[in-house]
């Protein structure tokens, strides 16, 4: 009889001082690895998709940027391209340019909560440098799903705040430094888990479902109107009702955590200021003699 699988699908995020961190977890991963590898890292929606060249030359695996609707191979690294989301459906890779989240695009939160969907508790991700708070519900959801999560060790992050945030979010993330990650990665990946049932999350599949199949909403999202604007959008900040963590969403589809945000809206009220700032100046100099 086959034992069951490992951990087959391996979901990283990094963000600001990340990409050092993840050029180590990849140059110590083994060619024979049993696992697909998505990674997601904040880039700007300008940016070029330069990562997988770079992460490629760093390790013995193929590295090549995510193609929408294409399998999961394992022995495989594909990686989020600036300007889209990267997530997993039904066995496949996903690419959607559906709505920011937590003010991102690629977004960690989407590639975890899509992967504990797609395979629970063969789910093994992996947090490393960032700002904020992206990533931290979907860590919480992929060990509610049974998989688990591990992050670099804050104290040795350049920025501390999304492994930081991945620690309070789920309990149970095992914290380490960067250069024994690889190594926890292909434990997993070599540790036979077997599938639990768990319940159907509807608002999860509801989150979910705005990216694989995007389109306008028709109406305003559930929850009370919170008093706020949306940082992307400048429309209306709903908050959501019932959720485990506060949550912000706007008509538009935009979502936030509230430190992302509290963060969004610091950089809409200095845009607004800066626009002031010129505008009086501009008036001064155009007075008459």
């Amino acid at each position: 009889m086959d034992s069951p699988p490992g951990r087959d699908l391996v979901v990283v995020a990094a963000s600001a001082g990340g990409v050092e961190p993840l050029r180590a977890l990849v140059s110590r991963l083994p060619p024979s690895l049993p696992a697909a590898v998505l990674v997601v890292l904040h880039v700007a929606s300008s940016g070029s998709s330069a990562l997988a060249g770079i992460l490629d030359r760093s390790g013995p695996l193929k590295v090549a940027p995510a193609e929408d609707g294409l399998p999961l191979v394992r022995g495989e690294i594909r990686v989020a391209v600036a300007d889209h989301h990267l997530l997993v459906h039904d066995g496949h890779q996903r690419v959607s340019r559906g709505p920011r989240y937590n003010g991102y695009r690629p977004a960690a939160d989407l590639l975890f909560m899509s992967a504990a969907v797609a395979a629970g508790p063969r789910v093994a991700g992996v947090v490393l440098s960032g700002t904020l708070d992206d990533g931290a519900r979907g860590c919480a959801l992929v060990e509610r799903h049974g998989g688990v999560v591990a992050v670099q060790d804050p104290e040795e992050c350049a920025f501390p705040g999304m492994p930081s945030a991945a620690l309070r979010a789920g309990g149970r993330a095992r914290t380490l430094p960067a250069r024994r990650l690889a190594d926890w990665v292909v434990e997993q990946a070599r540790s036979p888990v077997t599938a639990e049932e768990t319940l159907p999350d509807d608002e999860l599949l509801r989150d979910l479902a705005r990216y694989l199949t995007p389109r306008l909403p028709s109406t305003p999202p559930e929850g009370e109107p919170s008093g706020f604007t949306c940082p992307d959008c400048s429309g209306p900040l709903y908050l959501r009702p019932g959720a485990a963590d506060i949550r912000y969403d706007c008509r538009v589809g935009h979502s936030w955590s509230m430190e992302t945000m509290i963060a969004g809206q610091a950089d809409a009220v200095e845009r607004a200021l800066w626009v002031a700032v010129l505008r009086l100046e501009e008036g001064g100099g155009c007075s008459s003699a």
